[in-house]
């Protein structure tokens, strides 16, 4: 299959290097590569349309030059070049998350992760964030659902954590086949996911929910949320801005839910609420 590069010129670079990410995700594109002044970005030729950049947030961004050159690729380029580029994360100097590439880390908790198509490896802000969070809670003998769950990654960490039922839900096919695969690695085939959206929450309940996904679908979903959580669990989102986190804990309010705390890295955010 043929790929469409997209290679981005970003001037300032940051925020906007992230802000681009989260655009892009949405988007659908497939991978995303850091450069020197940007992004490299890949999607299938099939479903691009030039006309699907025009709207970036990034572009909202005051002074923020955004400048774009678009190729036709093979496939196999864009694995090899991730992989000279990956490296491996650490989070509160108890975890790593690594490839199968990576020497094996003496933290107690030493994840791997082969993304391949999936938004989730630690580098983003708010994986990194929810993943710290997980390591602030008593999971032991605790139900936990991971929405949007990427590569699986944090409920791997759940698991480990000793949670009792781990569960996760992602909309796209191929972050649902690999977030199965990476549960394997890390042995934890027990963690169940599915493969759909919202609708898969329906009748279950969870002591503790982590949902990284986007501004537009947490509004959309929180009192779903809220419905699948036990009296007195606990919901945790990222996936948006630090000036998206008043609107987040308001709907959380119209559905009953309670604001905890929130945290932030480079812009971006997370929130704990309680039932």
């Amino acid at each position: 299959m043929d790929y469409i590069k997209v290679s981005f010129v970003l001037e300032p670079l940051l925020p906007a290097r992230e802000i681009l990410y989260a655009d892009l995700e949405i988007l659908g594109f497939e991978s995303m590569i850091d450069t020197d002044n940007g992004v490299d970005a890949f999607v299938p030729k099939d479903s691009f349309h030039e006309n699907i950049l025009e709207n970036l947030m990034v572009r909202n961004i005051p002074d923020q030059k955004v400048e774009y050159s678009i190729e036709t690729i093979e496939q196999q380029n864009w694995n090899a070049s991730w992989e000279s580029q990956f490296q491996p994360i650490i989070i509160n100097e108890k975890c790593t998350i690594r490839a199968p590439f990576h020497e094996s880390s003496l933290v107690p908790f030493d994840i791997v992760i082969l993304p391949k198509m999936s938004f989730g490896t630690g580098h983003h802000e708010t994986t990194f964030l929810m993943a710290q969070e997980l390591f602030e809670l008593d999971l032991n003998g605790k139900s936990f659902m991971d929405m949007g769950c990427g590569t699986g990654v944090l409920a791997i960490i759940a698991a480990k954590l000793k949670a009792k039922v781990v569960e996760g839900i992602d909309v796209e096919e191929w972050a649902y086949e690999n977030s199965i695969e990476n549960a394997a690695l890390n042995n934890q085939s027990q963690i169940r996911f599915f493969h759909g959206d919202v609708e898969q929450l329906k009748g279950k309940k969870f002591d503790v929910i982590f949902a990284n996904i986007n501004r537009n679908i947490l509004l959309q979903d929180m009192a779903d949320y809220n419905e699948s959580l036990n009296e007195n669990g606990q919901l945790y989102m990222s996936g948006f801005y630090t000036t998206d986190v008043d609107a987040i804990t308001k709907e959380g309010k119209k559905s009953g839910l309670k604001f905890v705390h929130s945290k932030d890295k480079n812009g971006w955010a997370m929130v704990q609420l309680t039932k």
